[in-house]
């Protein structure tokens, strides 16, 4: 790598290389969520219509997990909730691979949704309570990039492990789980920021109020709206223009390797521009990628249009959760990155429901010409909230 790539990772703290390294071990074993519809149908011999329901449920836990999950971050402290929700999670995986019926694995896949992600809002609190803020945007994509070279990893790994049956699945992602724990146990120091002396602590509905937090996050659910197309919508016009499924995998596929070819390079370049013009290019950038799924009509066609909405969200990856972490009162870093997490949660759950609907309703035109026109309207929102943004940030600055 030249110096300057080098560069880009020197500065941080060796606990946040901790969390790093436990990331990405946690996400190398990562196996049963990119194979619980195929072992859900296959091995427990559910209806795919069941399968569905079982993938939302699980989805649903996934959503409640953020706010849950900040909220424990700033109680109990960041360690004790990475370590508890981690060891729960494991348990929860456990459960899952021995549950038979479907109301069980029901139970059991949400429980796996809730606890499995409860470290997450905890992880990102930790980032920010470790890095300064000139660095935080840098910190989050180097983060985000681990997760997602683990989960190209995980993919094949699984595939492999799957011809050994099922089970193995389940006992070798609790087991990595339990690892990044111990990780965590052993060599993670608590980072919570000590309480101000005399200062009346804040309410864990406070992120709610927040006018400034609460205009970003509906702007990143807007972007969120956008990406989970690729989930329902983006196979169904595939479908429908005679190509295979197995192409589909080939373009997720490609998602992946792009994230991580060029996510270190891209997050280094997105740092020389404030943070509210780079989210604008960002939410245009995937709201036209999407757009271009309108033109396709082959493979290197949406290739394109994916290549294109992929540019997007690795530009936002670190930039976002850095504008969070800088609006959040210390004491409530948790439940802001909990909340912030929630909007990622809630547009999985949307994004195929209203993606379908207009789709069915009023054709792929008008769905893929929505994405650009929300994309364009995040953007300006973005553009719009720099300067409450900014005056925000001074006001914090002065009052620290």
């Amino acid at each position: 790598m030249p110096e300057q790539g080098f560069a880009y990772l020197r500065g941080l703290p060796r606990v946040y290389w901790l969390l790093w390294t436990g990331a990405l071990i946690n996400r190398l074993g990562g196996f049963v969520a990119p194979f619980l519809a195929l072992y859900l149908t296959q091995d427990r011999q559910l209806a795919v219509e069941q399968a569905g329901l079982v993938v939302s449920v699980f989805g649903g836990g996934i959503l409640l997990a953020g706010p849950v999950g900040g909220v424990l971050t700033d109680r109990l402290g960041r360690r004790h909730t990475m370590v508890l929700g981690l060891v729960l999670g494991a348990l929860a995986m456990l459960h899952l691979g021995a549950a038979r019926s479907v109301t069980h694995i029901a139970i059991a896949a949400f429980l796996l949704g809730l606890l499995g992600e409860l470290y997450r809002p905890a992880v990102s609190a930790a980032v920010a309570d470790l890095v300064p803020s000139q660095d935080r945007a840098r910190a989050y994509g180097l983060l985000y990039w681990a997760i997602n070279l683990g989960f190209a990893f995980a993919g094949a790994l699984g595939g492999v492990i799957s011809t050994k049956g099922f089970t193995l699945l389940f006992l070798a992602d609790a087991a990595t789980t339990l690892l990044y724990a111990g990780v965590i146990y052993r060599y993670v120091p608590e980072t919570r920021p000590a309480p101000t002396p005399g200062a009346a602590p804040l309410h864990w509905t406070a992120p709610f109020r927040d006018s400034t937090f609460m205009a970003f996050a509906a702007l990143t659910l807007l972007v969120a709206l956008i990406f989970q197309q690729h989930i329902v919508a983006l196979p169904l016009d595939l479908r429908a223009h005679g190509i295979s499924p197995s192409v589909y995998g080939g373009l997720i596929s490609i998602n992946g390797a792009l994230i991580v070819v060029l996510q270190p390079a891209v997050g280094k370049l997105s740092l020389r521009f404030s943070r509210s013009r780079t989210l604008a290019v960002a939410a245009l950038i995937t709201g036209l990628g999407f757009g271009l799924t309108g033109l396709a009509r082959t493979p290197l066609g949406y290739g394109v249009s994916v290549a294109v909405w992929t540019l997007g969200e690795i530009i936002m990856a670190g930039i976002s959760p850095s504008v969070v972490a800088d609006l959040a009162p210390p004491e409530l870093r948790g439940g802001y990155q909990g909340l912030f997490n929630m909007t990622w949660g809630g547009a999985a759950c949307i994004a195929p429901l209203l993606g379908s609907f207009v789709l069915v309703r009023f054709g792929a035109g008008a769905l893929w010409s929505s994405c650009v026109g929300v994309g364009v309207v995040s953007a300006i929102g973005h553009l719009l909230l720099a300067g409450p943004q900014a005056r925000r940030l001074a006001a914090i600055a002065q009052g620290g």
